[in-house]
């Protein structure tokens, strides 16, 4: 395992956690522990990249989809937080409005996304034609973005929440339907990142 996957993998965790407890605070939900995310996260990032460091050994793709696996989880967080922010602002958490911010949340988390699976997970630092590699991530990316706006806003404005009787409010049920998404759209993004993009 090199250097800069460790250095990688605490920064990531550590942005999680940070992430996380904004994201908690906003839909108020009360983790009495917050506290101890930004200790526990890295760590566990770290150890769940050392053991498919050694897995990989038998099955090799096991390294890159870890690596992978802990750049969505970020992405899914940017995602969440910035969408969280935006519903915070605005105070605004269903419909048009809704989709738009989930639309801008989306389109921030894939910039992040772009930059790390470029040059961490797939290390692709030089790149012969890198426009064209661009406009393949865009590409990609774009199909995601549907996926995942499409199946939020499904879930979020024409599913609703079931638990809307039972104290669930709209912003918990929004950030379920944006996680759902977020794990529909990593699979595909997964899937043509590494087909398409970053072969």
């Amino acid at each position: 395992m090199k250097k800069i996957d460790i250095v990688s993998s605490i920064i990531i965790g550590e942005i999680c956690a940070w992430l996380m407890i904004a994201i908690f605070k906003n839909i108020n939900f009360q983790f009495f522990r917050w506290w101890f995310l930004p200790i526990f996260l890295p760590i566990l990032s770290l150890a769940g990249l050392y053991v498919a460091y050694f897995v990989s050994k038998k099955i090799s793709i096991v390294y890159q989809a870890a690596k992978f696996i802990l750049i969505g989880i970020l992405n899914t967080l940017v995602d969440l937080g910035v969408l969280n922010l935006l519903i915070f602002v605005s105070d605004i958490s269903t419909g048009f409005v809704f989709s738009s911010f989930k639309g801008i949340s989306f389109i921030v988390a894939v910039i992040n996304s772009y930059f790390w699976n470029k040059f961490w997970t797939f290390k692709k630092s030089n790149t012969v034609q890198p426009g064209k590699e661009f406009l393949q991530f865009l590409i990609v990316s774009l199909i995601g973005f549907g996926i995942n706006v499409g199946v939020a806003s499904l879930i979020v404005n024409l599913i609703g929440s079931p638990f809307q009787y039972s104290g669930v409010s709209e912003q918990i049920w929004a950030n379920i339907g944006a996680i759902i998404a977020s794990l529909v759209g990593m699979t595909w993004n997964f899937i043509g990142y590494k087909i398409f993009v970053f072969k």
